[in-house]
């Protein structure tokens, strides 16, 4: 329907303007003495051209001029931009780098540190079980005279008693001097 529509727009005008030809050219020939107005038609066709030059030229560059200067300038900027892109990509890149060899160096640090820790922790072990060691023998030491000098006890106040020992006075002042001496 459209096509039709739009067939019967362009026929219609076509149809009506070619009818009406040859009293117009008779018409024209009467006024002005000539065939046709060719030469008429295409100098005020030059000369509106040139109104129109003349009018519209100036603007028409001027408005092409400052849209090539816009796009030139936001070309430039939008390169700018690429490039400090390009340059924060390098510096993120070497920062990166930076840290995985920090990163590389703090766990060889730590595994160092691991090493020397356990060494210290082993050493305080090994030294604390060698004064445990020291202790118990002294303790074994001690009990033994201890369990010596409750035997010597007993056998002696189980065997011997006061009848038996004959000390007189001269002799326990000689014993008491020799203990405090």
């Amino acid at each position: 329907m459209k096509k039709l529509a739009l067939f019967a727009l362009l026929m219609v005008p076509a149809i009506l303007l070619a009818s009406g030809g040859h009293a117009e050219e008779s018409r024209y020939l009467a006024q002005t003495g000539r065939e046709s107005d060719f030469w008429p038609r295409v100098i005020n066709f030059t000369i509106f051209a040139a109104l129109l030059y003349y009018l519209l030229a100036n603007p028409i560059k001027n408005f092409f001029k400052e849209r090539k200067e816009g796009i030139a300038a936001q070309l430039r900027e939008i390169e700018e931009k690429l490039q400090a892109a390009k340059d924060e990509k390098k510096e993120a890149q070497t920062r990166l780098n930076e840290s995985e060899k920090k990163a590389e160096q703090i766990i060889e640090d730590a595994k160092k540190e691991a090493v020397l820790l356990a060494q210290k922790i082993s050493e305080a072990n090994e030294n604390e079980l060698a004064l445990m060691e020291k202790q118990l023998q002294e303790k074994i030491t001690l009990e033994e005279r201890k369990v010596a000098r409750e035997a010597i006890d007993e056998i002696l106040s189980e065997n011997i008693t006061n009848d038996d020992i004959m000390l007189d006075e001269a002799k326990v002042v000689d014993i008491i001097s020799k203990k405090v001496a």
